[in-house]
């Protein structure tokens, strides 16, 4: 019997994808003057306003303001009929010390929270994620391209957008089909719906998803509603953090609940989750197994992770107590192992606030790496 599963995303100028390019904006800033700092930092958004608080603990000084308005400028809220632009919008600053009780156990190398973490990688396409949150983020990245690179083609467009894809799968979880396409994006007041649904079509769906999985039975939702003026930060305020499983496995995978963007490496809600997927990735592609979810976790002020867990939903060639046990011994995964191991400290984090943070292939992101193959094949039999 087949099944059916879904996945969505949501593009940069969704408003809490806005509050995250904005935290992880200030994270790189910090970043660029002191690599050693500790940030975590959290922006809402609203009609006019962005307020940035959290704690950081720096001796580097940022101009908060600029790279807020660099941030929304370069996202696309330019004009003052979106009733939020980067020149006219109100910044606030609550940003103040980071806790000292917090420092005594992170200056000695610990984790800076207690927490799970998980990562998660499987052969359904090839970077190795599940595919409906692949093309749900396809789908928006290429919406803001064309907004971007190639306004002429679709000219009504407007910062924010979603998406939603919906696969059919057989009983041996292998994809068959798009079942439904589901794409809302934000427009001009002057934009007819049949001319956006019939462009989305055409320039964005047909482009982002092979033919092959397209067939008469697949459903196109184009801004179901009828209408998408009114929209980002105005239509809908926004929050860091918020879009925890647009960031990751689109819900194919469990998730610790922890948010990644604003933070520094030290907390373990990132750079342990990053670890994570660099893990499974790498057991999926030395083909230990066909899919491979890790689980990881952290106790506050101690660098071990307290637990390791394994489950290749038997699709392993060997045991996953095995993977676990090869894991231990080969991976340093206390903080500090992990953020030299995949070069955490550098200002590499905005350009992960959209468009997900895993299945990627720009250079920031080091734990798409496949580097750990040829030491995990050895333990294949």
């Amino acid at each position: 019997m087949s099944y059916f599963f879904t996945s969505e995303s949501v593009s940069e100028g969704h408003p809490d994808k806005v509050s995250d390019a904005i935290s992880d904006g200030i994270l790189d800033a910090i970043y660029k003057v002191d690599p050693a700092a500790r940030v975590a930092c959290e922006t809402f958004v609203t009609t006019g306003l962005v307020l940035v608080g959290g704690e950081v603990t720096t001796n580097a000084y940022i101009d908060v303001q600029e790279i807020v308005r660099k941030t929304v400028r370069e996202i696309g809220y330019t004009k003052a009929e979106y009733k939020f632009d980067s020149e006219s919008c109100s910044v606030l600053n609550a940003i103040h010390a980071q806790s000292a009780d917090i420092a005594m156990g992170v200056d000695t190398g610990g984790a800076g929270d207690q927490g799970i973490m998980f990562g998660y990688a499987c052969d359904q396409t090839p970077e190795l994620m599940p595919m409906p949150i692949m093309y749900a983020h396809k789908l928006v990245k290429k919406l803001a391209d064309i907004r971007k690179k190639n306004i002429k083609l679709m000219p009504y467009l407007r910062p924010d957008a979603k998406s939603q894809v919906t696969i059919e799968y057989d009983d041996n979880h292998k994809p068959l089909r798009v079942d439904a396409v589901v794409i809302s994006t934000q427009h001009d007041a002057n934009a007819k719906q049949n001319k956006i649904k019939a462009d989305v079509i055409e320039h964005v769906i047909k482009k982002v998803i092979p033919a092959k999985y397209l067939d008469k039975k697949t459903k196109y939702f184009v801004n179901p509603t009828g209408r998408f003026e009114i929209g980002g930060p105005h239509g809908d305020s926004g929050l860091t953090g918020r879009k925890i499983i647009v960031d990751t496995y689109g819900g194919w995978a469990p998730h610790g609940g922890g948010a990644f963007s604003g933070k520094d490496p030290s907390k373990v809600d990132r750079s342990a989750t990053y670890a994570a997927r660099h893990i499974a990735k790498n057991v999926v592609a030395a083909k230990l197994a066909k899919e491979c979810l890790v689980q990881l976790a952290y106790a506050i002020g101690v660098a071990e992770p307290v637990s390791i867990f394994i489950d290749t939903k038997g699709t392993g060639v060997i045991s996953d107590k095995e993977i676990s046990n090869m894991i231990s011994k080969e991976v340093n995964l206390t903080p500090k192992g992990i953020i030299e191991r995949l070069k955490l400290r550098r200002p590499i984090y905005q350009v992960t606030s959209a468009y997900g943070h895993f299945g990627r292939k720009e250079k920031e992101f080091t734990w798409e790496q496949l580097d750990l193959v040829p030491l995990f094949k050895k333990y294949a039999r």
